[in-house]
C-alpha cells in the first residue's frame, strides 16, 4: 500500500504534469485521490496545480469534511465523491480544462466515434454530461449516469473528467482523452475523419474484453465489405463573401502586375 507521503508527492507531479501540458490555466483544475474507503486526498482551492507542494494537499471526508489541512478543499469535490461513491473501485479521480476535449465540450460533440484503436480499446466513448453549475450538486448530478459504464465524460462548456484504479491512470487516460479530441478535430479539418466499420470495431472489443476492461465502446458503421472505415461528418462547405472575392482579386491582380514589371 502506497504511503500518504507519496500519494502527495504523486499528486503534486501530476498536477505539475497538467500545468505544463496546458490542460488547465491559473488555478484551474483538481486532482483527488482514494486513501481508503471514506478518506481522500483533494487538492486545494485557490492554487496553481503546477506549483503545489505536499503540505498543500487537504484530506476530506466522503461528505466533504476537512479532515486535515490548512486550506480549503477544491470547490468540485462533489464530483469527484460522487464517482468514489458509485464505484468503489475508483481510487483517483482528475478535472481539467484541456483546449480540444473542452471545445468538443462547448460544441456539443460527445469523442464517441470508431475513429482510432486505441480510443476504443482503452479509452471508451466519452459522452457529454449536460452543464451544471460548478461546485454545485447540479455538476454531480450530471455526470451520475455515465460512471458505472464509462472511463470520464465531457463537462458541457466546463472541460472533461476522468477517473480510474489509480492516480496514474486517471491521469493517462485524460491524456489519450485530450489526443483523440486533438487528432478528431485535426482530421475534421482535413474533411477526413472517418469512422471503422463494425467488424474491425468487434476484433478490438474481442482485444478489449482479453484485457478485461468494461467501459463502453463505440459501435462502428456498416460500410461495404472493401471499405474499412466511413466518413463521419458531411463534406465542409464554404461560400466565399463578397469581400472574401474582392480580396481574391487584388491578390492575383498584384501578382500580376508584379510579373509584368
Amino acid at each position: 500500500m502506497i504511503s500518504e507521503i507519496k500519494l502527495k508527492s504523486q499528486v503534486c507531479e501530476i498536477g505539475k504534469r497538467i500545468y505544463e501540458k496546458g490542460f488547465v490555466a491559473s488555478n484551474d483544475g483538481n486532482i483527488s485521490v482514494r486513501i481508503d474507503e471514506d478518506t481522500f486526498l483533494v487538492t486545494p482551492t485557490g492554487v496553481s496545480k503546477g506549483f503545489m507542494t505536499p503540505e498543500m494537499l487537504i484530506k476530506v471526508d466522503g461528505d466533504g469534511n476537512l479532515l486535515e489541512g490548512e486550506r480549503k478543499p477544491t470547490s468540485e469535490i462533489k464530483m469527484h465523491l460522487r464517482v468514489y461513491k458509485e464505484r468503489p473501485e475508483i481510487k483517483s479521480v482528475v478535472h481539467v480544462h484541456p483546449p480540444y476535449a473542452t471545445a468538443f465540450a462547448i460544441a456539443g460533440v460527445p469523442l464517441d466515434q470508431a475513429t482510432m484503436p486505441e480510443s476504443i480499446v482503452t479509452l471508451g466513448t466519452i459522452p457529454i454530461a449536460e452543464y451544471g453549475t460548478p461546485s454545485t450538486d447540479e455538476l454531480a448530478s450530471a455526470i451520475s449516469p455515465f460512471i458505472l459504464n464509462h472511463n470520464g465524460a465531457l463537462l458541457e462548456n466546463h472541460g472533461a473528467l476522468t477517473w480510474g484504479e489509480n492516480l496514474d491512470q486517471a491521469y493517462f487516460l485524460m491524456e489519450s482523452l485530450e489526443f483523440c479530441a486533438k487528432v478528431n478535430w485535426i482530421a475534421r479539418q482535413m474533411n477526413g475523419d472517418r469512422e471503422l466499420n463494425t467488424t474491425n470495431v468487434d476484433r478490438l472489443l474481442e482485444i478489449k474484453r482479453h484485457l478485461g476492461k468494461e467501459s463502453a465502446s463505440p459501435s462502428g458503421v456498416q460500410t461495404a465489405s472493401n471499405a474499412h472505415a466511413e466518413k463521419i461528418t458531411p463534406p465542409l462547405e464554404r461560400s466565399l463573401t463578397a469581400k472574401d472575392i474582392d480580396l481574391i482579386v487584388e491578390k492575383v491582380t498584384q501578382a500580376v502586375v508584379k510579373l509584368l514589371k
